[in-house]
């Protein structure tokens, strides 16, 4: 679609970057272009004249932008970008080799404000958060394959005491470290609620496909058809106010997985289990500082009634794939057909009547033709299968995902065919965590922001983009909130 001037300036001033390679934004009192998303001080309107290519902005004078390297984006590099990610994965490897965020910002190369802008817009998150949860990442592992001590792996990872490392393991994970190390065997754990856990809210979430043939909700008790290391298992979730209780049931007729060297393989399927639950309840997310973002922006009725409300991860990120593909452009209720007739074809029947998720390889394995019988339209149909083919073939590396950063995975996957912004936004926040996410033009969001602001009618796209910037980087949350705003309480 041809954007016209005003529109395009809207998209510099909202820093879009979803618009960086669709033109360019010369200044021509600086002599300099740059990509929309460029974080350099905004110009004048009467100062920016727009370029559809980097050769178009040099012919008429102007030079590349030194901050933003539009012309490494033009071909394909993106020096600033890959940095990031290098220092990124040098934490994640070794977060005891940075004793801070300060280190961690000399080590850059970066100014403070800069490597923290860099943060956001990449990770979706601070240095410092980062660091902390790549500390955690490697206790865990730790405590799933050694018999070290606690204090010597709160050393070992980079925490100044021991209380520190229980007392931030706890808040993350639901469970202390000692009660971590403890998955090693049975097949059943504890996971503590945060205070003023909404529980309704997640009866509600867990509910919300009464079409579904992979779970089920009666009262607090909760049933999933999950793959745990690659094989089929059910897992069992018992609600209460202050905590829930888990328990895993595998398939004893499934093979057994190969597991690294020490881990026990009851360890290595709870392990994976607890992952699934965190995600599960959302227990990772910054429910309480989206909260007082929204009071202090003045819409303390956003989150009124459901402070410490979470976004429930889905099982896997196939699961949401599949979700976004198949939501697209119909109604829920409808998506909620579709999908369990999808499940119905492809997955196993368990004892418990319940079916296993569809994977890649069964999805693959079928035609479109297959699916038009079960009211797939053909182009849907064709997104879904093709989709699956080239994880089944290795082409797209769903786990790589959630190690890359918002930037590149999102790059990832608009690159497939039949995903879109809508569609990324979701996958990267239900199923990849990330927490500054908008689905643009999804219409429980723009419902919930003309009811929340007032507005005479529904925001379009780029206004949806504006009107969300207020919540970043919180803006996963956000959506949340908006998409149970005016809905009746929960029972």
């Amino acid at each position: 679609m041809r954007l016209t001037h005003t529109a395009m300036f809207a998209r510099v001033l909202q820093s879009d970057a979803t618009c960086n390679g669709r033109f360019f934004t010369g200044v021509l009192t600086t002599g300099i272009y740059c990509l929309p998303a460029c974080k350099a001080r905004k110009p004048k309107p009467t100062n920016v004249r727009f370029f559809p290519t980097c050769e178009a902005a040099r012919g008429a004078g102007l030079r590349p932008c030194k901050k933003c390297h539009p012309d490494d984006f033009a071909r394909g590099a993106d020096p600033v970008l890959a940095d990031i990610e290098t220092l990124v994965g040098e934490m994640r490897a070794n977060p005891a080799a940075f004793a801070d965020a300060r280190a961690v910002v000399r080590r850059s190369g970066f100014g403070t404000t800069r490597l923290f802008e860099l943060f956001r817009q990449h990770y979706h998150t601070t240095p410092a958060d980062l660091l902390l949860r790549a500390r955690l990442t490697a206790a865990k592992h730790r405590l799933a394959t050694t018999a070290a001590g606690l204090l010597e792996i709160a050393a070992d990872v980079g925490f100044d005491s021991q209380s520190a490392f229980h007392d931030q393991f706890r808040r993350l994970n639901g469970l202390t470290p000692a009660s971590y190390r403890e998955l090693r065997s049975g097949n059943r754990f504890e996971v503590t609620l945060p205070e003023g856990y909404p529980l309704a809210y997640l009866r509600r979430a867990l509910g919300r496909d009464t079409q579904s043939a992979t779970e089920r909700l009666a009262g607090d008790s909760y049933e999933s058809a999950v793959h745990l290391g690659g094989r089929p298992a059910v897992l069992r979730l018992h609600l209460s106010p202050n905590r829930v209780a888990v328990e895993v049931d595998g398939d004893p007729a499934a093979p057994q997985i190969a597991t690294p060297p020490g881990v026990h393989q009851s360890s290595a399927h709870l392990v994976e289990a607890h992952a699934l639950v965190l995600g599960l309840l959302g227990l990772d997310q910054d429910a309480a500082a989206f909260a007082r973002l929204a009071r202090k922006l003045g819409l303390a009725r956003l989150v009124v009634g459901r402070p410490e409300l979470r976004i429930a991860q889905t099982p896997s990120v196939f699961d949401g794939l599949l979700w976004s593909i198949i939501g697209q452009q119909i109604n829920f209720a409808f998506a909620c057909v579709l999908k369990r007739r999808l499940v119905e074809r492809t997955g196993r029947l368990l004892p418990n009547g319940l079916y296993t998720p569809p994977t890649p390889a069964a999805v693959a394995a079928l035609e479109p033709a297959d699916l038009l019988p079960h009211q797939f339209s053909r182009q849907k149909a064709d997104y879904v299968i093709a989709t699956a083919r080239l994880i089944a073939a290795g082409t797209l590396d769903l786990e790589a995902l959630r190690q890359m950063s918002a930037t590149r995975a999102e790059r990832t996957l608009l690159a497939i065919r039949g995903l879109g912004p809508w569609s990324v936004n979701y996958l990267l926040m239900r199923s990849l965590g990330f927490p500054d996410c908008v689905p643009l033009g999804d219409t429980g969001v723009t419902s919930g922001l003309q009811d929340l602001l007032k507005l005479d009618e529904r925001p379009d796209v780029d206004a949806t983009r504006r009107l969300m910037t207020v919540f970043s980087p919180y803006r996963s949350l956000a959506t949340a909130h908006l998409w149970q705003f005016n809905r009746p309480l929960p029972s």
